[in-house]
């Protein structure tokens, strides 16, 4: 069975994969919803969810960290990456042991091919076109958009303070739910000043769990240099979280922004 995967990689399965390594939490999570619990034998220790496989399952080091050897010794058939994630080198050395399957996700549709494609790879594709299913129901114009004309930044790091900008899932994700991002004219994630987000005068400032844990502490720092935006501590794994996870943001959404729906 051949497949290429999202950046063009083309990949040879002699049959659907029994010894799985993920490399990448929110797809390892995914992995779990389809219902691979024998299959999968290697996560990375930042593969949190769920919490019985980041107990049980053997950890072969950190997305950008990747110890060759220990996937080495796990014998996979297959084993499944991010552009974005992991390293362009560890993926070239991976693939002397095993065949590499690497996604590459910037948007909302990427993340529902990803979904189907790792579904078909796995022989578990009635499962995972019922995730993409809920997934687009949540995610359906009228269900999603919740915020009109404000204007927002997120923020993914502090010390230096990084923002989501364009070409990134979470830009997507901004602008589904009716966000204008004030960093979309950044590619990626830009490094900004507090001047400069001063300047941009967001209307909302969201602080995210991860990859940087915000608290409460930085939410009055950024109100007293912001008086005038919300600032909200928010779910980083429900905002970027591109797998399975997906099936739980719609909710959250509309539960941190209920103050502003549009009626």
């Amino acid at each position: 069975m051949q497949y290429t995967d999202m950046i063009g990689y083309d990949i040879a399965l002699t049959q659907s994969p029994q010894r799985i390594v993920s490399l990448v939490p929110s797809q390892t999570e995914l992995l779990y919803d389809l219902g691979l619990e024998e299959r999968v034998v290697g996560i990375t220790k930042f593969c949190i969810h769920p919490e019985s496989w980041f107990r049980s399952k053997e950890r072969i080091g950190g997305t950008k960290t990747v110890h060759i050897d220990k996937v080495a010794a796990l014998q996979p058939d297959l084993i499944i990456a991010n552009k974005e994630e992991n390293t362009k080198a560890d993926i070239e050395q991976l693939r002397a042991i095993a065949p590499v399957w690497t996604s590459d996700i910037l948007n909302l549709e990427d993340s529902l091919e990803m979904i189907a494609q790792l579904g078909a790879i796995t022989s578990t594709e009635g499962r995972a076109q019922e995730i993409v299913a809920n997934i687009r129901k949540d995610f359906s114009p009228e269900n999603i958009r919740l915020i009109e004309d404000k204007r927002v930044a997120y923020f993914i790091w502090y010390q230096p303070l990084m923002s989501a900008g364009s070409q990134t899932f979470l830009h997507d994700i901004l602008s589904r739910i009716g966000f204008i991002n004030v960093y979309a004219t950044h590619p990626r994630y830009p490094e900004t000043q507090w001047q400069e987000l001063q300047a941009a005068a967001p209307d909302y400032i969201l602080l995210s769990s991860e990859p940087f844990p915000f608290k409460e502490k930085h939410l009055l720092e950024f109100k007293d240099k912001l008086p005038n935006a919300t600032v909200l501590l928010v779910d980083g794994e429900l905002f970027s979280w591109y797998g399975s996870r997906l099936l739980a943001s719609a909710a959250y959404f509309k539960k941190i922004f209920s103050s502003n729906l549009s009626h």
